[in-house]
């Protein structure tokens, strides 16, 4: 019987001693604040709105929008994407109830409980490595002609960026298209192809069926994303095809094979602003996160909020 009882107090505590050897050689650090801002976040699980502080904010968008295994200096960059876009949301929304929801309709925001769960034994080192990240660049955003950047971003490019007059038909001179070759070496969401069913593919584009494909690019834009196209006679924006058929980009080739469509897509996103595994890619190659920032904001300034 004292065997019996000793061994289930032993898997009870087991793992208790485990997680804290694992863990005696980290401590969680706490963020560096110098001016403490709030942010209002609508959260979608509870409807609610959350105030709380912008840095804080910013830790929880760097686990929701970057994977935590990237380079250091692609979460910096990253963090002051992330604050820019939220500042620029906050100026945008003062008047109304929130700033920003926890979505991709703004910024993914993970919240520590979530981040406790989904981590486990490594929470206390990836929480600190994006505390890491956030406390040196604490309070720094983008800015051109004095004002805060609607610094946007996504995930892959196809090796160039997009302008955001192409894409969301408004023109800001900081989001112009540039080069991004080092996507193609770190994101596996470079070059992916996905198969529909012709009879699935025309329903979603809402035109009549038709064994018969034919495909017309209309207008491309310089960086091959395509704006304009007719299938089967039917013309759409290369943005709608994009959303409607749930593509990784607009820059996308389509294919009939048999009874099914092949579409091999290059890139991942919208295109406008940084490439997330772009700034990886720079990060590896030993460029510096206001390096990489200046390269997709091109002619903007690293700025500290001021008290």
């Amino acid at each position: 019987m004292k065997r019996i009882i000793i061994f289930i107090l032993l898997l009870i505590f087991i793992p208790f001693f485990i997680v804290l050897i694992y863990n005696k050689n980290y401590k969680e650090i706490e963020l560096n604040y110098i001016n403490v801002r709030y942010i209002r976040v609508k959260r979608n699980s509870t409807n609610k709105i959350e105030k709380m502080p912008l840095e804080e904010y910013i830790v929880g968008v760097l686990a929701g929008e970057m994977p935590i295994n990237f380079e250091m200096e692609a979460l910096k960059a990253q963090a002051v994407a992330s604050r820019s876009y939220a500042l620029k949301r906050m100026e945008y929304n003062k008047d109304k109830d929130y700033d920003v929801v926890d979505s991709i309709m703004n910024q993914v925001y993970l919240d520590n409980n979530y981040l406790k769960d989904a981590w486990g034994l490594n929470y206390v080192k990836n929480i600190n490595k994006l505390r890491s990240a956030v406390n040196s660049t604490i309070d720094e955003y983008l800015s051109y002609d004095d004002k805060v950047v609607d610094a946007m971003f996504f995930s892959t490019s196809n090796g160039y960026t997009e302008d955001s007059k192409s894409i969301f038909d408004f023109d800001a001179p900081y989001l112009k298209s540039v080069e991004s070759p080092w996507d193609k070496d770190v994101s596996s969401a470079y070059l992916t192809t996905k198969t529909l069913k012709l009879t699935e593919f025309y329903k979603l584009l809402n035109i009549p069926y038709n064994k018969n494909l034919n495909i017309d690019i209309e207008k491309r834009s310089t960086t091959n994303r395509i704006l304009l196209l007719k299938i089967n006679g039917y013309e759409f924006k290369g943005t709608d095809v994009y959303g409607r058929l749930s593509l990784r980009s607009t820059d996308f080739e389509i294919n009939l094979q048999g009874d099914s469509v092949s579409i091999t897509t290059k890139g991942y996103g919208h295109g406008v602003g940084m490439s997330q595994y772009g700034a990886l890619g720079m990060a590896k190659a030993g460029y510096t996160y206001n390096e990489i920032l200046s390269h997709y904001y091109q002619n903007t300034t690293l700025t500290k909020l001021k008290n």
